[in-house]
This record gives structure tokens, sequence and C-alpha cells, in this order.
């Protein structure tokens, strides 16, 4: 049954990576024919352009950050470490998993991770 899941995730993984590199060639596409386009523009077509810019720096990041957690999950997958929670080694549920294929945290250590974050706000 393990093995099976296992090979399941794998192509979600895959998948999600082959989703991921097209957005950010897609959004790097964008970008460059935005920096193309800009020519001598007044102060108000210059701040919009810049705000479009940091906002499609923000979400390639996004992006990245994804690319490198769905990585870091076929990496687990191989070393036979995926499904377990790094931070008290227990399995992952299958159903988290399947909602988040390279989630890296049981549903315990992930609350608690985020009853934290919200105390220190």
């Amino acid at each position: 049954m393990e093995e099976t899941f296992n090979a399941e995730m794998e192509r979600r993984l895959l998948e999600l990576r082959k989703e991921i590199l097209e957005s950010i060639a897609a959004e790097d596409e964008d970008f460059r024919a935005m920096i193309n386009a800009m020519g001598i523009k007044d102060l108000g077509d210059v701040a919009s352009d810049d705000i479009t810019s940091k906002k499609m720096e923000a979400l390639n990041l996004h992006a990245a950050n994804r690319l490198k957690s769905v990585e870091a999950a076929l990496t687990r997958l191989k070393n036979d470490r995926y499904g377990v929670c790094l931070q008290c080694g227990k399995k992952i549920p299958e159903e988290r998993l399947r909602a988040i294929p390279y989630a890296v945290l049981c549903v315990e250590c992930k609350s608690i991770e985020e009853g934290t974050k919200r105390r220190s706000w």
C-alpha cells in the first residue's frame, strides 16, 4: 500500500514541479515584455510599472519557494523519509500529504508552529 501511495505522490509532485516551472517561465516572459514595453513615461506610469514589477518579483519568489519544497519532497521520497514529520518524527497522515504533497510537518506540529507565530506578533 505504501509503495502505491509513494508512487502516486511522486507523480503528483513531478506534475506540480512542472506546473511551477511553467508558471515561472510564463511570468518571466511577461516580465521581459513589460520591461521592453517601458519607454519614456510620466511619473504615474513609472510608479505603476514599479508596483507591477514588485508584484511579479513576489510571485516569482513564492513560486521559487514552492519549487524548493517540491524538490525537497522528491528527495525525501528517494531517501525513504517522505511522510515523516521533521519535528516529531511521526508519520504524516496520507490525507494531509494528498492535500499538501510537500508537507514536512504533521498536523499537530504545524498547529503548534502556527500558534507560536501568532503569539509572536
